[in-house]
């Protein structure tokens, strides 16, 4: 079969093509790195360049590194692959999903205990940073009306946080010339936990940033010992200073894992609550939440309305144009899994995760910084006098030839002395493949241990953005 017939022009076409994609006769296989092609292709040429270069990427299922959903069933990729030409900002076009857009933020509200869900207010935003942007902007242009109805400046604002926040509180204080007020970390006080919240604050304070889920090291932090602080400062100084609770993982966890934890709208102080529906929301990339308390926390002159596609459509975002599918896997998932099925897999992750941090606890290498019981995320720090040899870069080096990315980066500022390892535990990560990281991990630190002289400390990463 190895030889094809080849006929005359007058027969019809039987010949069968043997050559494999890239060989075809007359078809280009090699492609400018940073120029469009002077030609075409053929779509499954196109295909599979792009599919193979992808193919370099790592595993996003062995990738312990990032908090973002990396799992979802056939029926939601098959909603998914029905709906990715929607445009969320088109609400005349697609009132349907905007409805359902709608149901989704009213749920969220419902499930943050807002004093009344209906007068609520909410959108969906692509992942967290968005949303965290819009929660910034409503506090400053509180914060601006207040002042200026009391005929006081408005050129200071300055907002208070943890130095262990996520670099997107950072980028908004910058991209809207906002003075951040880092309050340091340190073995005493590990996240913001209302300690010396006093020197920090004053009458040009647009708010507090709380956060449900650290990124180091995924614990809480106690928002309602944030807000009885505030309470106490108010009372002696007058100063009324919202929080802006930074849900992105959290939120999605506590109302399903710590039902008893009081964090959310349940605390009068709590003015908005952000969350990542692509990270404990269980959604593909990307998508976030943002909800406010009620109309008074979002101030009307944010929001634009605006003629688009014959109907007026208000909106309160940074994107115009971006996907509505995510929107519709999000309904899909409340659904499915409803309150019942969301406790089971967070605590399903919690479970593994506990189970994971036990082990490496026990493990004369590492010292626990946090065991996953708060979300399923925890972190460890080389055990102080255990080896001159390696550092946890090596390590996470090792682990990378088996396909496993476990960051290792030092903590924010009060502890930036400290280098910590991290691993996020998400849906999809079974127990199966954490005992088969176990067993990975354990033979990089036997070889680590072996060495006889210090590994170089070339190409180490020093900072953490993620």
């Amino acid at each position: 079969m190895g030889r094809s017939k080849r006929t005359s022009a007058h027969e019809p076409d039987t010949v069968v093509e043997l050559n494999p994609l890239f060989s075809r006769p007359g078809e280009s296989t090699i492609f400018p790195r940073f120029t469009i092609p002077a030609g075409e292709s053929m779509p499954s040429t196109a295909y599979q360049v792009v599919h193979d270069e992808a193919m370099l990427d790592g595993n996003s299922r062995l990738n312990l590194a990032t908090f973002v959903g990396t799992w979802m069933e056939p029926e939601a990729s098959q909603l998914y692959a029905e709906t990715f030409d929607k445009n969320m900002i088109d609400k005349d076009e697609y009132p349907q999903t905007a409805l359902i857009e709608t149901r989704c933020w009213r749920m969220l509200a419902d499930l943050w205990n807002a004093p009344d869900p209906a007068k609520a207010v909410g959108t969906s935003t692509i992942g967290s940073s968005e949303a965290c942007m819009l929660g910034g902007l409503a506090l400053k242009r509180r914060w601006q009306h207040a002042r200026r109805a009391a005929g006081m400046p408005t050129d200071k604002p300055n907002l208070v946080l943890s130095s262990a926040v996520q670099v997107c509180w950072e980028k908004f204080c910058n991209y809207w010339d906002v003075e951040a007020r880092f309050v340091p970390v340190s073995k005493e006080h590990q996240m913001l936990d209302g300690h010396d919240l006093d020197r920090y604050v004053d009458e040009n304070t647009i708010g507090v940033i709380a956060i449900m889920g650290v990124t180091y090291t995924g614990a809480y932090e106690p928002v309602d010992k944030i807000s009885a602080a505030l309470d106490e400062i108010q009372t002696r100084r007058g100063l009324d200073i919202p929080i802006h609770v930074d849900g992105a993982s959290g939120a999605m966890v506590a109302p399903f894992l710590q039902p008893d934890t009081v964090w959310d709208f349940r605390l009068p102080r709590v003015a908005s609550i952000n969350t990542s529906g692509h990270k404990y929301g269980l959604v593909y990339p990307g998508l976030g939440w943002i909800i406010w308390r009620d109309e008074a926390a979002l101030p009307d002159d944010l929001i634009f309305h605006v003629s688009y596609l014959g109907g007026d459509m208000p909106t309160f975002a940074l994107n115009f144009s971006r996907p509505g599918a995510q929107v519709l896997l999000q309904y899909y998932l409340f659904l499915r899994l409803g309150f019942a099925g969301y406790e089971s897999v967070q605590a399903t992750s919690r479970d593994v995760a506990l189970y994971l941090s036990a082990e490496i606890g026990a493990m004369e290498a590492f010292t626990l910084w946090s065991d996953g019981s708060d979300i399923p995320v925890f972190a460890w720090q080389l055990t102080e006098g255990h080896t001159g040899n390696w550092n946890l870069h090596h390590l996470s080096e090792r682990l990378r030839m088996n396909g496993w990315l476990v960051p290792a980066y030092p903590m924010p500022e009060g502890l930036e002395e400290v280098t910590v390892q991290r691993i996020v535990v998400r849906n999809g990560f079974t127990r199966d493949l954490a005992s088969s990281f176990l067993i990975d991990l354990k033979k990089a630190v036997a070889y680590l241990d072996g060495l006889t002289a210090p590994m170089p400390p070339d190409g180490q990463t020093q900072a953490f953005h993620h």
